[in-house]
This record gives structure tokens, sequence and C-alpha cells, in this order.
């Protein structure tokens, strides 16, 4: 029985050093990813501006594909956005996914920390694509209007900004890590 526990304890101290190797290389290999992603998310973010401005003004339609249809609502605009932001920095976006799912997969961020892509939430989940952030502070947006049927853009020097989306805001919010990824 003693040899058995000595045995055991044994190959338990060995599979802990073998795991700590493990780990130690995860570690390392994790640091590099990030590392290189950390290019790659500045790429992504500096390419939204440019990609944005060109939806502005295209039809809203439930259900849209701006690349294919020329039309689009909040989920889909988002989605083309990130996506090709994301090609041009070798990333990948992870999938299309409706609002109500894609709003579990951001993070809050301090409005003093807003970067390009960042997104404004309203009370009513309402949200826009902060597109632009100038040196200035001010922060230029857009999102597909059901209500005026098309995709607007507006900034943060709007009074409709100041009145209507400042008012119900709920918070600034940025695309998880786990929404892009290196492109394969």
């Amino acid at each position: 029985m003693k040899k058995i526990f000595i045995v055991a304890i044994l190959i338990l101290f060995g599979a802990i050093s073998v795991w700590g190797l493990d780990t130690d290389k995860t570690d390392e290999l994790a640091e590099h990813v990030n590392a290189y992603s950390e290019e790659q998310k500045k790429i992504f973010r500096q390419s939204i501006p440019s990609i944005a401005k060109q939806f502005i003004g295209i039809p809203y339609k439930l259900g849209g594909n701006p690349p294919k249809s020329g039309t689009s609502d909040n989920s889909n605009l988002f989605f083309s956005i990130y996506t090709l932001a994301a090609q041009k920095a070798g990333l990948s976006y992870k999938e299309y996914m409706p609002m109500k799912y894609f709003l579990r997969n951001i993070r809050e961020v301090d409005e003093k920390n807003l970067k390009n892509g960042d997104l404004m939430v309203l009370n009513n989940d309402h949200t826009a694509m902060i597109y632009q952030v100038e040196n200035t502070g001010k922060i230029h947006l857009i999102y597909a209007s059901e209500k005026r049927q098309q995709v607007l853009s507006f900034n943060s020097d709007n009074i409709v900004f100041q009145v209507y989306w400042l008012e119900n805001l709920k918070g600034f919010f940025r695309l998880s890590d786990i929404m892009l990824a290196p492109a394969n």
C-alpha cells in the first residue's frame, strides 16, 4: 500500500511538472500572439473611418446586406464595417449576429478612452458605432435609422447627440477580444 501511495505521489509531481512546462509555453505563445495582434488591432481601428463613410446614405432595410443589396440594418451595417476593417488588418471578424446577440460580445469602456469602432449604446439598446474619434475629442457616429430609412452619420457637436443620445445613454462599449482573430 505504501509503494502504491509513493508511486501515485511521484506520478502526481511528474504531471504537475509537465503541466507547468506546458503552461509556460502557452503563456509565451499568448504574449507573442497578443503583441502581434496589437498592431493588427491598430490597423483595424485606423481602417474604420474610410470604410464606414462608404455606407452613409444607403437605404435602410431590415436584413439588408450592404455589399450585396446596398441596403442595411444596424446589425448588418456593423458586421460589414467590422468585417472589412478586419480584412484590411489581416484579421477575421467572428460572425454576423443579430443586435441582441452582438451586444453580449462587447465590454464597457470609459468615455475618455474611446477609439474608432467603439459603440454608443442607449438604455433601449439602440446603438451607434463611433467610426472616428478626432484628437479634439469630437466623435463621429454611424447607424442605420429605421425611422429615417437610411444609414445616418452625426457627430458629438450635433444637438441631437446632446438632447437624445447623452440623455438616454447606457454607456460606451468596445468589441470583446474574442470577436477578432488572426486570419487563416
